[in-house]
């Protein structure tokens, strides 16, 4: 396993002191973060929050290129982007704990914290498609160029982790600073990372590790991996 140290490019403060930062994710043009009983769209340039929709909003966010797919304790809702309306609700798999949300390949990607566990799932039925193992517990999940990759929070410890998509190893590990958490984390599709701060109420920029060609996990981004 590769393990560096997490390069943080940026942080926002777009919560208020105490607020609570979980799912994120990214049209292309706005950043947008789970903050309770709100979705907010941040601008990356100003750190500005141009707009709010009040919904539950307590973990996992994804997009899937028209809509946000929004977790809301045992159920993930499914948000018209521009009226705010909840178009469907599917329930999540039996145990709780579900934390981060991406969309890839026409899929939604289920982070289940204390089970370690990611699940593919299908976005009309919320039925179980595939179950990826993790070694630890699993907050934010995104893809990106073909790698599957997830937030790690336990104790004052937290990393972004690159794991392989059949087998669950890591393949390389970005540790954050000691008492840094990440929340939901999402892709920009290049070499930017964005990542919630739960309680921190921040949202920060990493780094994506540059390489000359992505390492495959076994899954091809569609261009609107979403976490």
């Amino acid at each position: 396993m590769n393990r560096s140290n997490a390069e943080i490019l940026r942080e926002y403060q777009p919560a208020l002191e105490g607020s609570n930062v979980g799912g994120v994710t990214y049209d292309g043009r706005r950043i947008w973060f789970a903050a309770g009983e709100k979705l907010c769209a941040l601008d990356p340039e100003s750190g500005q929050v141009l707009r709010t929709i009040d919904v539950p909003a307590r973990a996992g966010t994804a997009f899937d290129g028209t809509h946000i797919f929004q977790i809301a304790d045992d159920r993930i809702q499914k948000i018209d982007m521009a009226s705010g309306r909840v178009l469907s609700v599917l329930a999540t798999p039996p145990g709780g704990g579900s934390s981060g949300l991406a969309w890839a390949e026409g899929s939604l990607w289920l982070g289940r914290y204390t089970e370690r566990k990611i699940y593919q799932l299908d976005p009309e039925t919320g039925a179980v498609l595939r179950t990826i193992e993790s070694n630890r517990f699993v907050t934010g999940v995104t893809w990106v160029d073909g790698e599957l990759w997830h937030g790690t929070w336990e104790g004052d410890e937290s990393e972004i982790r690159h794991i392989d998509s059949q087998t669950g190893e890591v393949i390389e590990a970005l540790a954050m600073p000691q008492g840094v958490g990440v929340s939901g984390l999402e892709s920009d599709g290049g070499d930017r990372f964005f990542c919630g701060g739960g309680m921190s109420g921040k949202v920060r920029v990493v780094r994506r590790p540059r390489r000359g060609a992505a390492v495959s996990g076994g899954q091809s981004s569609d261009g609107a991996s979403r976490e």
